[in-house]
């Protein structure tokens, strides 16, 4: 199925909306799937992007379709357009990748699932737009210049947005929602890795709640 760049933008808007934060998860263990994905939406995060960093993401994105219904579970790192095909079929929501390729922006017109590809410049920028996309991740966002680089992307490109994912936590996160640009931020700051490791689901929904009013936060 292709996608015109206005019922892209739009499919990919109506997923990052819900939410001012979208968990960046790696899971390891299968049975982590459920019970954090379950922590994170019933504290108000229900967009989740489980990373293709460990062998498990596929499984863990299946088990949170299964278990968690309510939670809009996509993918991560995909690289390639294997990777593409193999989380479409997972069932994953939408797919989102660090970076782009001519392959991989190629492999993404034909998915059935939203693609969100990653950009650091401006060149990268304007190759996404002459595929058709008006939507990107901004990684690694610290690094390649934060909401300086945003602000500075907003006079040449007023119609694109962003999810800026990379080096986010808690503290600087709403001033990045505050950003007009920006649709919502990924981070997984809500999942530490000594509370996954620990089970400690509480934590993490306690985490997740702060996260989850991040937007309200940023308006004041």
């Amino acid at each position: 199925m292709s996608l015109d760049p206005e019922q892209l933008a739009r499919r990919l808007d109506d997923v990052l909306k819900q939410a001012p934060v979208v968990p960046v998860l790696a899971i390891e263990r299968v049975a982590q799937a459920g019970p954090l994905a379950r922590a994170l939406v019933e504290a108000g995060l229900p967009v989740l992007e489980v990373t293709l960093r460990t062998p498990v993401a596929l499984e863990a994105i299946r088990r949170i379709r299964i278990e968690v219904p309510t939670a809009v579970v996509g993918a991560g790192t995909v690289l390639t357009p294997t990777d593409l095909a193999a989380v479409d079929a997972a069932g994953a929501a939408f797919a989102i990748a660090p970076g782009a390729t001519p392959t991989l922006y190629a492999a993404a017109r034909t998915s059935s699932i939203p693609f969100l590809p990653g950009i650091a410049t401006a060149s990268e920028l304007m190759a996404g737009l002459e595929q058709g996309h008006t939507r990107f991740k901004f990684f690694p966002a610290e690094a390649a210049g934060g909401i300086a680089a945003l602000r500075g992307f907003a006079g040449p490109f007023p119609q694109v947005k962003f999810c800026p994912t990379g080096g986010i936590d808690a503290a600087r996160a709403p001033a990045y929602l505050a950003l007009p640009n920006v649709v919502t931020v990924g981070g997984s700051w809500m999942v530490p890795a000594d509370a996954l490791a620990a089970a400690d689901w509480a934590r993490i929904g306690t985490l997740a709640r702060v996260a989850a009013g991040l937007r309200q936060a940023a308006s004041h």
